[in-house]
């Protein structure tokens, strides 16, 4: 695999390790950030975060046109209110897997009802920071065997 995974994360996740250490733990997005890129060997990865709406819709864009092998996506806030973000990620052809690191369906209802959940082709959440590494493996794995989204 030559093309690129691409790790988008979208807003407050730059906080880690000191945003409510009580559900997202200590671990921060640097760490996540090497996990992610020991997970991939050598499989090339663009790791990034952002806080805003339009620079996450860039970056699918980008990787729709360079072309990227996968998507590992964690929108944060974007999950539950973007349909633009989801709009660009409907344009990607590759797999995207939705990343969260709380489990979202166990917490307060607002963070029940996922956008992005409607077109990813898997749904990792509740692992902590490991669902990472465990995301850019399975996404690998998935590629590898050219699965795509149904």
């Amino acid at each position: 695999m030559t093309d690129p995974i691409y790790v988008l994360n979208g807003p407050n996740l730059n906080r880690l390790g000191k945003r409510e250490p009580e559900i997202y733990g200590h671990t921060t997005l640097i760490e996540v950030e090497a996990w992610c890129r020991q997970a991939a060997g050598s499989t090339p990865l663009e790791f990034r975060q952002s806080n805003r709406e339009y620079e996450i819709i860039e970056w699918v864009h980008e990787a729709i046109e360079r072309p990227a092998a996968g998507i590992i996506i964690n929108p944060a806030a974007f999950t539950f209110t973007s349909i633009a973000i989801l709009d660009a990620l409907k344009m990607f052809s590759g797999p995207i897997m939705e990343l969260h690191i709380s489990n979202i369906h166990k917490r307060e209802e607002i963070y029940h009802h996922s956008l992005v959940s409607r077109i990813a082709t898997g749904v990792i959440a509740g692992l902590g920071p490991h669902g990472y590494p465990i995301a850019v493996k399975s996404l690998a794995g998935m590629i590898n065997q050219n699965l795509r989204q149904a």
